[in-house]
């Protein structure tokens, strides 16, 4: 099952200082923890968490690029299937408590100045989830353009919901094969065209 997922920056931006990370789209999936607590406090409680597990990747992106010792080109609109092929990608383990009860499996890709996260359950088929993760990217990256100037990921949130429920229902990683896939790509393309 996958916890949740979250699209967040990796890179300086200009409202930001080199060390910060913001949460651009977040989705936690299930009821989790924190049931005790009042609505208001839950959702603070995830946000804090999920802003926890955007810093890690953030410093996890930063040490990758660092390494690999490539310049960062930022890409043109059109330019997403190269972006994606060229995005640095990783898996973190994190221990209990931190920041989570349990113990979390964490993928993600940094495309650009963005990270795109999804957050796993240690048992989860990690294959599984970095195919999906890779598609969830693609789509949000062709069909949103998010690489673009002025883009406005907190804007089309609507329509990431969407790309959750058809991709990654209920936090279920799904078996896809090659009939269902490409049933599956007319049916968000045709979604993402309104």
């Amino acid at each position: 099952m996958v916890h949740s997922f979250l699209i967040h920056t990796v890179c300086p931006v200009s409202a930001l200082s080199a060390a910060e990370s913001r949460v651009l789209y977040s989705r936690v999936f299930g009821a989790g923890e924190g049931l005790e607590l009042r609505p208001d406090e839950r959702r603070l409680l995830h946000t804090e968490k999920l802003l926890a597990v955007a810093r890690q990747v953030r410093s996890a992106v930063a040490l990758s690029r660092d390494a690999s010792g490539r310049v960062l080109v930022e890409t043109v609109p059109g330019e997403e299937v190269v972006a994606l092929q060229e995005a640095d990608s990783g898996v973190l383990r994190l221990r209990a408590g931190e920041p989570f009860p349990g113990e979390m499996s964490v993928l993600w890709l940094g495309v650009q100045s963005l990270g795109f996260t999804l957050v796993c359950e240690p048992h989860e088929n990690l294959l599984l989830a970095e195919g999906t993760l890779r598609n969830l990217t693609r789509h949000c990256l062709e069909h949103l353009h998010m690489l673009g100037p002025g883009s406005e990921v907190l804007l089309r949130s609507d329509r990431i919901d969407v790309l959750l429920s058809r991709l990654l229902p209920h936090g279920q990683l799904l078996f896809l094969n090659h009939r269902f896939a490409q049933s599956l790509e007319k049916e968000v393309a045709a979604y993402m065209a309104k």
